[in-house]
């Protein structure tokens, strides 16, 4: 176990530093870690719903400004690139200049940059602000890891792990209820427009209540070069993931795109080696646990968010689901998550990560297995459940690995290690959409010609065939209104019993993944330093 001293700053001209981050403060509410875990829940929660209520409103987006397919999809890409790109480094911006800066200006920036998008005339404009959107959210990430590891004391960090888990699971499953309601009732300007008040608050609560800990050998110099190097490597490595289902997997680009990826990240290796104060010392994956926690957490967020990007055309395009019910059949998962992640910190702490985080990644390879035989007609009884024992068995791992990746980094590391955890989960979601969306198409692709075949359809030509495999992979049924009935219900059928024979093996895929992760948890345990953040000494 180690121990380090910090540096409490209240903020220029806020007086005398706080009572000690593990302590209750005398007077005020300024560091109490309860009320800090409030502040950064509010910040987070917003970045969290924008991940998934946006997917609602480009529909309307689309029709308000005229915007193309290929326009929709840098609404979400734009943002997730500039996310994944830049947490690590905006990490290391907080250890260095101190998290309570980072997390107010990133949650000012995430609200601005919101309201821009709701005042956009133009699809490119909404693009352009949504990238902003994506950087200060990688500034609000990593603080919030930061802030909390710095503020409670080891006995109680894993609760508060387990509530910010909470948040993050909720608010990203109840992003589309919210989100189609929104659209429906009021504009999809509002989907926007409801961050700014959220982010008031959170910057209100923020200078009010955060208190900045730095420790004394907090980094002081800047590593340029390999902030560079680490941003070009990402950026590579997300966009050959991002257009590898139009390129292909085999397609010279992508691979192109992943050779220059590999050899940027091992230019940053060497360089990393040889500067002074580097922006991710190599010596942290020294560390089996912590390198076991972020394996961990890109295994999870590819069996968890792959898996779920099926669901939801299932719910929609096969069960003929509006939006809003597709997102309350899902509630089973927001409130297993809601109770799971508390219930999880709770266990962490008594018996350490190893145990609970196998036994969520059982969990969710049998809930994804669960999900592999869904048919057309299941009805929401067996969906629920299968959704429920996925958010209990992913309650755990969110919670857990967490704490493996911040808990085993020195505190002055904090931030890096935050960075690491959400840019760990931003590529294992990455990975899971492409690698499953691949699995998907390739069935579909072997499926869908035997099986319209067999259903006596007329044969389709040779464009025919790409355009009904791409509609049948979100489980759309290429009809059209001058079709006859009968012809239109045997389309019907054919196209959703490909899609579940797609969605089947995607799930069995999926399922094998947290298999692995189970076996990945077995290297982790409890984190090294996770003391560090409290009842050390103070200057």
């Amino acid at each position: 176990m180690t121990s380090q001293t910090t540096i409490d700053k209240a903020g220029a001209g806020d007086g005398p530093p706080s009572a000690p981050s593990g302590a209750t403060p005398g007077k005020g509410l300024r560091g109490h870690p309860w009320f800090t875990l409030v502040t950064v829940a509010v910040g987070v929660m917003m970045v969290a719903l924008d991940g998934t209520i946006v997917a609602i409103a480009n529909p309307a987006i689309a029709a308000d400004l005229g915007a193309s397919w290929s326009d929709l999809q840098w609404i979400t890409n734009a943002y997730f690139l500039a996310l994944a790109v830049s947490l690590i480094t905006a990490g290391k911006l907080g250890d260095r200049f101190g998290h309570r800066q980072t997390f107010l200006i990133g949650v000012a920036g995430f609200a601005a940059s919101s309201a821009a998008i709701g005042l956009s005339e133009g699809i490119t404009m909404v693009i352009t602000f949504r990238v902003f959107q994506g950087l200060f959210g990688a500034l609000l990430m990593p603080a919030a890891l930061g802030l909390l590891r710095a503020t409670f004391p080891a006995e109680k960090l894993n609760m508060a792990i387990g509530i910010w888990g909470m948040v993050i699971g909720a608010s990203t499953a109840g992003g589309p209820i919210l989100g189609g309601v929104l659209v429906e009732h009021v504009s999809w300007e509002s989907v926007f427009f409801i961050n700014v008040p959220v982010g008031v608050l959170a910057v209100a609560l923020g200078a009010w209540i955060l208190l900045d800990h730095r420790a004394v050998n907090a980094p002081r110099s800047f590593d340029v070069l390999g902030i560079l190097l680490l941003s070009a490597a990402m950026f590579c490595l997300v966009w050959a993931l991002i257009k590898a289902p139009e390129w292909g997997w085999g397609g010279t680009w992508t691979w192109t795109f992943i050779s220059v990826a590999v050899g940027l990240f091992v230019a940053f290796a060497v360089w990393q080696s040889q500067v002074r104060e580097p922006l991710i010392p190599l010596a942290l994956f020294r560390s089996v646990p912590l390198s076991a926690g972020v394996v961990l957490m890109v295994l999870m967020a590819i069996a968890f968010m792959g898996g779920l990007f099926f669901v939801t055309f299932y719910l929609q395009n096969v069960h003929g689901m509006s939006p809003v019910d597709a997102g309350l059949h899902l509630l089973p998962l927001t409130g297993s998550m809601i109770v799971g992640s508390p219930l999880a910190g709770v266990m962490i702490t008594k018996v350490g990560p190893r145990i609970p985080l196998a036994g969520g990644m059982i969990l969710t390879a049998v809930s994804m297995y669960g999900m592999s035989t869904l048919e057309t007609d299941t009805g929401s009884g067996v969906m629920s459940l299968w959704f429920a024992l996925l958010g209990l068995g992913l309650a755990p791992v969110m919670v857990g690995a967490t704490e493996v990746i911040v808990g085993n980094a020195p505190l002055e590391l904090s931030g890096v290690a935050g960075g690491l955890q959400q840019a760990a989960m931003q590529i294992g979601g990455s990975l899971g959409t492409a690698v499953l969306g691949a699995v998907m198409a390739s069935k579909v692709d072997s499926d869908l010609p035997g099986n319209w075949t067999e259903a006596g359809l007329p044969p389709l030509g040779g464009d025919q065939v790409d355009a009904t495999a791409e509609a049948v992979q979100f489980g759309i049924a290429p009809v059209s209104p001058d079709m006859p009935p009968e012809v239109v219900q045997k389309i019907t059928e054919v196209s959703h019993d490909t899609f579940m024979s797609g969605m089947a093996l995607a799930s069995l895929t999926a399922a094998g993944v947290a298999v692995v992760a189970v076996f990945v948890a077995f290297l982790t345990k409890r984190g090294e330093n996770a003391e560090a953040g409290a009842g050390v000494g103070h200057v």
